[in-house]
Formats: structure tokens, C-alpha cells, sequence
């Protein structure tokens, strides 16, 4: 009796690692057979395949390219839903609902929330990736996934006459297509860079930022001139011949055998009570960090600003959180107290926004705020890697805690919309603490930066080992 065994994809990462050997495309070396207990001889094949070169080469580059490409318009996108929103919220037809943010919120929100879903299905079924990202076949069996959703989300959406149809379309088909379409290209862009892997994930941040600066006054100025159906349209064709082209190069680098099997996940981390206060941090840190990216563009109408001030203001937050980003990141990375920086990133945040923000009546001091709070809010995120690292050294629980992390975070985005209907005033007074309307709001977004402060350092005090945090 004969077995065949195939390498997996992790013992294809290690061998390559190493200086490859000069082989074919493929080739199959015998081991010779060696006899069981039984007194049966076994022979084995283990299939070997030359692998492209891990943190460096053309296919790396080439990935991280289109990567690059592919967050930047589609995460760009949900990212500039304050301008949209501000033009919702004058149209006759919506001017009159309280629920407009939930479009946005619902958009971004999924992506979070669905992480625990669909990082799973990445492991297990590694060969579906590919299909995951772009209508094809299988079997014969065809996959509708991310790529199409996303826009046939906004191509559906510039025919909606109503706000429910709306959050339908720009809002949960959106959602559900960049979540189907993100993590696989995720996954692709880990394969190729490994010791690389901070770089080239810095490299994908960076890339909301490039689009912040332009994605905001583009829909901005279309929805001025052409209005939202024409508008949608355009973006949903835009994002088609931008991307279109670079869907061949979203490939991975390791082979995914038929028969490989995932590795077993471990959930230690859930017993530790300082995985449940990062959690309790993150959540409510969540729960208030959209408001400013949600509102800011509105705020900036009701004070006399233009629309397009509105979109400065976007721009200016999107690229002060790439900055923020990058730095908390690398000072996170064992070179500044980890508990530290978390107190660090909320408590400007609050302050930020209650001094600022609530206070703000001409355009120079919004810049500030813009600035400040994109970089320090948005910071807090930069840190999950960190968060996960210091609850377990696992690296199978690496994935599970930033997938946990990532439903508390949009918790907060979803949950935003209505909290925002519930706390927004019909009123403008211009000379009251956020010009009255958005009073509530603004109190409320300084108390979950404090709350996320509150909770990491009272355990800490509680168990006398701040300095020893990680």
C-alpha cells in the first residue's frame, strides 16, 4: 500500500525561506519506503514547488501594488461618507431623517464586524481565495463575491429613492463586498511579505490617506454638478476601470494543496482578564470614534463654512490618521510603554474634542482639530498588534485577536448611526457649545475617549503593574 504526502503551505513557507534549490516549476522526489508496524511498507512523495522570493522580487511588489490600489479606492470611499451625508441630509426626500450616518456607518461597520466570519473561511479554504475576490468558477459552481458587490452596491444605489434602499445598496451590499473583497487580498499580501510584513502593511495605510486627500472633494464637487445618481454611477464605473485591470495580479505566493488542513487556533487568551480590558477599551473607544468623521463636514455648514471647507476637513483628518497610524505603530513596538500610549492617544482625543470641537467657530480651529484628533483617535488602532501580542505569544491567536478587536470596533460603527440620531438636536444656535445640535454628540464622543482611558488604567492601578505592562 502506497501514501502520498503533500508539503502545506506552512512547510512551503519555511522551506522557502532558505536558499531554493535549482528545480523545475514542480517536482516530485521519492523518499524510500520505510516499513510500519504492521510490517507494511509505505511509500511516500512529498510534492515540492518553487515559490517567488518573500520580501522582495517583482510578484511581491506587484501584489503590494494592486494591493495599495485597492484599499485606497474602495476603503477610500466609505472613508468620504461625511460629504455624502452632508448632501443627504439637504435633499427633500432625506432632509427630514435623523438616520442618514447609518449609510455610512452600516459600510465601514461591516468590514469589522464580519472579520471573525470570514478570516476563518481564509484559513480552511485557502484555494478559494482567489475567488473570493472576483466572480468565477469552481467546479462549475459560480462564486458571486466581493469585487461585483462593491459595485453593484453603488450602481443599485444611484436608483434608490428612499433612505432604506440606501442603506441597502451604498451601505450593507457595499459593506458585504469589500469585507468579501479586503481580507483575501490581506491574506495574499502576508504570504509575500514576511520579515517586511510592518513595511508593507504601512504601505496599505497609507493608501486611504493618498485617497482622502482627493476622494473628498471629487464627490463633493460631482455630487454639487451631476447629484447623487450620477454620481454613484460614476464612482461604480471609476472603481471598475481602475481595479479591473489588477485582478489577475491578486495572487498568493504559497500553493494550497487540496488536502490541507488549518491549524488549530489557540483560545487560551480568552481566560485572561487583560485580553476583556483591552476589549472593554477598544469597544468604547469605538463606540465614539466616528462621530468627528461622520459630523465634521455638517458642522462646518451649520457654523457658515462651504461644502467644500467640509471636504478639506475630511482630507486634512484622513491624513493625520496615516501619520497617526505609522507612529503609534512603530513607538508601540516595544519602544514605548504599551498602556502608556493607549492613555496617550484617547485622553488628546478627548480633550481634542471637547475643547476644539465643541468650542470651534471658524474654519483655522477645525484644521487644528482635525489634525490632532485624526492622528492621536486613530493611533489607537495602529496598536491591536500589540494588544494581541501582550495577552498571547501564540501565533495562532495573533488572527483571532485582531478579528476579536475588529467586531468592537464595529460595534461602535454600527451602533454609531442611531446613537448619533438619538443625541442630535433639531436646533442650531451659533454661539452655544457645539452650535447646540451637535452638543450631545460632541460630549459624548470626549466620554468614550475618557471611558477607553478609565478602563485600562484603573485595572492597572487596581493590580500595581503599570510599569510592568508590556
Amino acid at each position: 500500500m502506497s501514501t502520498t504526502t503533500y508539503a502545506s503551505s506552512v512547510e512551503l513557507q519555511e522551506r522557502s525561506q532558505q536558499t531554493p534549490p535549482q528545480l523545475p516549476a514542480a517536482t516530485a522526489q521519492p523518499v524510500p519506503f520505510q516499513l510500519s508496524q504492521n510490517g507494511v511498507s509505505h511509500y511516500t512523495r512529498v510534492v515540492e514547488q518553487h515559490l517567488e522570493p518573500a520580501d522582495s522580487g517583482a510578484a511581491a511588489w506587484r501584489l503590494l501594488g494592486a494591493a495599495f490600489v485597492f484599499e485606497a479606492l474602495f476603503w477610500g470611499f466609505p472613508l468620504s461618507f461625511g460629504v455624502f451625508q452632508n448632501y443627504y441630509s439637504r435633499l427633500p426626500q432625506f432632509a427630514d431623517s435623523p438616520y442618514i450616518p447609518i449609510v455610512g456607518t452600516i459600510a465601514s461597520g461591516i468590514s469589522y464586524l464580519g472579520a471573525p466570519l470570514v478570516t476563518p473561511l481564509i484559513k480552511r479554504y485557502p484555494r478559494y481565495q482567489r475567488q473570493m475576490i472576483l466572480v468565477g468558477c469552481e467546479n462549475t459552481v459560480p462564486l458571486i463575491v466581493g469585487w461585483p458587490v462593491c459595485l453593484g452596491g453603488l450602481a443599485a444605489g444611484s436608483f434608490a429613492t428612499t433612505l432604506g434602499a440606501l442603506i441597502f445598496t451604498q451601505g450593507i451590499m457595499y459593506g458585504i463586498g469589500f469585507l468579501i473583497l479586503y481580507y483575501p487580498i490581506l491574506n495574499f499580501v502576508n504570504e509575500f511579505w514576511i520579515e517586511r510584513r510592518g513595511m508593507a502593511h504601512g504601505i496599505m495605510c497609507a493608501s486611504s490617506g493618498v485617497s482622502g486627500i482627493m476622494m473628498p472633494f471629487a464627490c463633493e464637487a460631482m455630487l454639487n454638478k451631476y447629484g447623487y445618481p450620477t454620481t454613484l454611477r460614476a464612482i461604480a464605473i471609476g472603481l471598475a476601470v481602475l481595479t479591473g485591470p489588477l485582478l489577475p495580479l491578486l495572487k498568493g505566493r504559497l500553493p494550497h494543496s487540496e488536502y490541507s488542513t488549518a491549524g488549530r487556533t489557540d483560545w487560551s487568551f480568552l481566560k485572561k482578564s487583560l485580553f476583556w480590558v483591552y476589549c472593554t477599551s477598544n469597544a468604547i473607544q469605538g463606540l465614539g470614534y466616528f462621530f468627528p468623521s461622520l459630523y465634521l463636514p455638517s458642522y462646518a455648514t451649520a457654523i457658515g463654512l462651504s461644502s467644500s471647507d467640509g471636504a478639506l476637513l475630511l482630507a486634512l483628518l484622513n491624513i493625520s490618521q496615516v501619520l497617526g497610524q505609522l507612529s503609534f505603530g512603530y513607538l508601540s513596538d516595544h519602544r514605548l510603554n504599551l498602556n502608556l500610549l493607549i492613555t496617550i492617544s484617547t485622553v488628546i482625543s478627548a480633550i481634542a474634542s471637547l475643547a476644539l470641537w465643541g468650542l470651534a467657530r471658524s474654519l483655522g480651529v477645525l484644521i487644528i482639530f482635525s489634525f490632532i484628533y485624526g492622528f492621536f483617535g486613530a493611533g489607537y488602532v495602529a496598536m491591536w498588534a500589540r494588544m494581541g501580542s501582550a495577552v498571547s505569544n501564540e501565533p495562532t491567536a495573533a488572527l483571532a485577536t485582531y478579528s476579536l478587536f475588529c467586531v468592537g470596533k464595529g460595534v461602535g460603527n454600527v451602533v454609531a448611526g442611531p446613537i448619533s440620531a438619538s443625541l442630535i438636536r433639531p436646533i442650531t444656535e451659533i454661539g452655544s457649545y457645539g452650535v447646540m445640535k451637535y452638543k450631545a454628540i460632541i460630549l459624548f464622543t470626549g466620554a468614550c475617549m475618557l471611558g477607553s482611558t478609565v478602563s485600562v488604567v484603573a485595572w492597572y492601578v487596581r493590580q500595581k503593574t503599570w510599569l510592568r505592562a508590556p
